[in-house]
């Protein structure tokens, strides 16, 4: 088998459903036929939603409103997800710093880490043995270009989406063959509409339009990926360069020149 159709009894379950890739994931699963439960800490846009998808497309929507960097909400998501049919696993929800970690707030890092690493793995791990024992699943991570390379004042953010790249590509040499599917999604810069005046980030003003990538189109890119058990997507062309700078280029001589960059964007924050 793979990713399971449709049905009654399936849920779709994406979480940092509340902006950006992962809204647009949801979007994406519920005009597909998906119901879904959206997870995320802002639960009135989530009940929002949670209407449009049912409006607009007749699934059935589950909120659950929760900080996915609190072990105690992880604890209880994962406990509900492994007694659910869960066709599709969206590991999506993550915050990213900027700037010198030894001048960030320390729990705020600790915070960042436990949701962007921690969470994805005891969601996987919740989810997974029931894929496995069903023959079919889709998990789709979110990781980073970010991941593949050291990055000098995006310490936390980096090291822990190279954990998430990690992971997501070991995890589909032991699932090869058991119908289960992982992809990894690893964009850089990914822009939901275009930003007014009023709340161009420092990010807007150093990355060219050009470089960024709408997250509707990265949504249906992702899906797509995970329904054919594509390893990787890697979309856009700031996310390309990472990837190749990453993987081939000496870090002694790319950590400073990316540092330099995302030292500009905490000098913004």
């Amino acid at each position: 088998m793979a990713v399971p159709h449709p049905s009654s009894t399936f849920r779709a379950v994406v979480t940092g459903a509340s902006s950006g890739i992962g809204m647009e994931l949801a979007r994406v699963l519920a005009r597909r036929g998906h119901s879904v439960i959206l997870v995320a800490r802002r639960g009135d846009v989530l009940e929002g939603l949670a209407d449009e998808l049912r409006g607009d497309f007749s699934v059935e929507v589950e909120v659950r409103a929760m900080d996915l960097s609190d072990p105690s909400a992880v604890a209880t998501l994962c406990d509900e997800l492994a007694e659910r049919e869960i066709s599709v696993l969206a590991n999506n929800a993550g915050v990213a710093t900027f700037g010198p970690i030894a001048e960030l707030d320390a729990a705020g890092e600790r915070a960042q880490l436990r949701l962007n690493a921690n969470a994805v793995h005891d969601l996987t791990l919740a989810v997974l043995p029931q894929m496995v024992a069903r023959g079919s699943g889709g998990i789709l991570m979110v990781g980073s270009a970010a991941g593949n390379m050291p990055i000098p004042n995006n310490a936390t953010y980096a090291a822990s989406k190279a954990f998430v790249n990690t992971f997501s590509e070991s995890l589909r040499g032991e699932l090869k063959g058991t119908g289960v599917h992982v992809t990894l999604l690893a964009p850089g810069p990914v822009r939901t509409g275009v930003p007014s005046a009023d709340d161009a980030s420092t990010v807007d003003d150093l990355v060219p339009d050009f470089l960024w990538h709408d997250s509707s189109r990265v949504a249906e890119m992702s899906l797509d990926a995970l329904a054919r058990n594509k390893m990787r997507v890697v979309p856009g062309t700031l996310s390309k360069a990472m990837s190749v700078a990453g993987g081939y280029s000496p870090r002694a001589v790319v950590a400073p020149i990316v540092g330099r960059f995302y030292g500009k964007l905490g000098d913004g924050a």
